[in-house]
């Protein structure tokens, strides 16, 4: 896992809720003196928060702008002074992101897939004919309410044919060609059971699959035909007349859109909106309460702040390090709190969601597991203060 870093103080936040047509605005007491020294418009598809510093200007996605003359000063503590305002929205702009290529994917068109890591071309023009989903969830555990008689499935797979797509929660199933050849690499490891797991249980062979230029770990092979590709680790795109987007997206921010994408998917197809982050050995690594999904948020450090001169304008690499984006954006408002923490009160609820089966299985490989808690830890870092826990859990929010 990646070391945690030192971010700067928050100076600025900003959360707008379209569906409650309300907004919150906090910001760092060290910027301002007096709360009569803020003063907040709207401009053309901005929000213009002015302060002794000067004024700063905030892009609002399209359809969503303030109500004139309604941010008040609602609160104020130590560190932040609080205000609300209401804002109108434009439902016909209404945008939630561009979604997964798991709900994007269609049968008759042409695809190529590549890693995301090092954008090398892994499978080449691909055509399918059927595009089915799997089975999700812990569909398994209910077969018995199904049958009269023993599992079915129980030493059964379920693999693509030639043609198939076969699309889980948070991967495509594919089979084989002889291009992999070229771009793939496969390693074979042991996963299932270590001093802390239930010795009764044995370890499984696990086929992982890198990728061959920058030996990203990308899905498994669980058959010598079938390729199992995870939707955070690879790039979908149409052979022709593709976006190409994700090219010019960083990891951090490719993803958090990727899962945060998906837990949105599935919260509105499901109404699910409690998900155990799971390693491909079933052990639940994070767990996660999905709270807001209709958020707009932008968070600015303080220095950003001082040194205003009219907008604030970050690169790519800034936005994913001193604020989250000068860009406010949707985003997922979540609670989470990792599996292995020691506290009594964050065990006491880790045991809870396990007892009772609340969180819906989310399966990712240990390094991308490790490198969401790390997207989360660092956007969690970039709330104000009064913002960065809910009783036990911590509070984070994904871009979409």
């Amino acid at each position: 896992m990646a070391a945690t870093r030192t971010t700067s103080r928050v100076g600025l936040f900003v959360e707008l809720r379209k569906r409650l047509k309300t907004g919150m605005l906090i910001i760092g007491k060290d910027l301002v003196n007096d709360p009569t020294e803020v003063s907040v418009a709207g401009g053309d598809g901005s929000l213009d928060i002015s302060t002794a510093h000067g004024l700063l200007s905030l892009a609002l996605p399209a359809g969503v702008s303030l109500e004139p003359g309604s941010c008040v000063q609602t609160a104020a503590c130590d560190e932040e002074l609080h205000f609300r305002m209401r804002i109108n929205v434009d439902q016909s702009t209404d945008d939630e992101g561009i979604g997964s290529p798991i709900e994007r994917l269609q049968t008759k068109d042409s695809y190529c897939f590549h890693c995301q890591g090092c954008r090398t071309r892994l499978l080449d023009d691909r055509v399918f004919q059927r595009v089915l989903p799997l089975p999700n969830g812990n569909w398994n555990a209910i077969v018995d309410d199904w049958c009269c008689h023993p599992d079915p499935f129980a030493n059964l797979k379920l693999l693509p044919r030639a043609q198939d797509c076969l699309l889980g929660d948070t991967f495509f199933l594919l089979t084989r060609d002889a291009s992999c050849q070229d771009t793939l690499v496969e390693e074979v490891t042991r996963a299932g059971t270590d001093a802390s797991q239930d010795p009764k249980k044995s370890c499984r062979r696990l086929v992982s699959i890198s990728c061959q230029s920058c030996s990203a770990v990308l899905g498994e092979a669980l058959a010598p035909d079938s390729l199992k590709f995870y939707i955070t680790q690879v790039v979908v795109d149409l052979t022709v007349g593709g976006s190409q987007v994700e090219a010019t997206v960083s990891r951090s921010l490719f993803l958090e859109q990727s899962v945060a994408a998906r837990m949105l998917e599935l919260s509105n197809t499901l109404s699910v909106f409690h998900f155990a982050i799971q390693t491909p050995d079933e052990k639940p690594f994070l767990l996660i309460w999905l709270l807001n999904t209709d958020s707009v948020m932008v968070s600015v450090a303080e220095a950003s702040v001082r040194q205003v001169d009219g907008s604030v304008s970050p690169g790519p690499e800034e936005a994913d390090g001193e604020c989250l984006s000068s860009q406010a954006r949707p985003a997922l408002k979540l609670l989470w709190i990792v599996c292995s923490d020691e506290g009594f009160a964050q065990r006491e609820i880790v045991g809870s969601w396990e007892t009772n089966a609340i969180g819906h299985p989310l399966i990712l490989p240990l390094p991308v597991c490790e490198e969401l808690l790390q997207a989360m830890e660092d956007t969690n870092a970039l709330l104000p203060s009064v913002l960065r826990h809910m009783r036990s859990y911590q509070v984070s929010y994904l871009r979409l």
